[in-house]
């Protein structure tokens, strides 16, 4: 394999390679992107979000290389239970160093199949003794596996829409999770978002409104 860690010619991508050791472990950024996406749509936006107006997914990368340091190894989930893809999001995925994980489920009616894979990546990373988290999401579901994480003195973030994340979720910084705003930590978007919510003071940033 080449330095850079790229295959080549198979047309698949992988991450980067960074030496793994105690003093400098994987960080894991785990993205439920059916959530990210639902959340803009339904709560923000009104309507299904256009490409321009989704998260910017090598910025949401970038930083999660920035909270801890590499090697950061990033996992994006979708649901294929329809038995399609969305080649084009998948290709622009891996070019952007994310691993898709596309998962099928049973089609039964509210099966929850990313949020399944979810849980299930969260076990295993805890399961391995090392590993920390950062999970694009909004959703009360993965508090128990969180929580395992935090117990473990993991370190564990929450990306998202600061007003939208779940209680139970926000209840979890009391025990050491970080929460960042995808907007204001992050600057994932390349427009404001029309969201109304309480401003901190000392966030808030005038310009934004003129």
């Amino acid at each position: 394999m080449p330095p850079d860690g790229r295959a080549r010619g198979g047309g698949q991508a992988y991450a980067k390679v960074f030496p793994v050791t105690a003093e400098n472990p994987t960080t894991y950024l785990l993205v439920d992107g059916e959530n990210i996406d639902a959340t803009i749509g339904l709560q923000v936006l009104g309507h299904r979000p256009q490409p321009e107006e989704r998260p910017r997914w090598e910025r949401v990368r970038d930083f999660a290389s920035s909270v801890w340091g590499p090697p950061v190894r990033p996992l994006f989930f979708l649901n294929a239970t329809a038995g399609q893809l969305p080649m084009s999001f998948v290709q622009a995925l891996l070019a952007l160093e994310f691993q898709p994980i596309p998962l099928a489920g049973t089609g039964a009616r509210n099966e929850k199949v990313v949020d399944i894979g979810i849980q299930r990546t969260l076990d295993a990373i805890a399961d391995a003794g090392a590993g920390d988290v950062l999970l694009a999401s909004h959703d009360a579901d993965f508090v128990p596996q969180l929580g395992r994480l935090l117990d473990a003195n993991r370190r564990v973030g929450v990306l998202g829409l600061r007003e939208y994340v779940s209680v139970e979720l926000a209840g979890l910084q009391e025990r050491g999770l970080q929460l960042y705003d995808l907007e204001d930590h992050v600057g994932a978007f390349t427009s404001p978002l029309p969201r109304v919510r309480i401003i901190r003071l000392d966030e808030f940033d005038p310009r934004r409104y003129l």
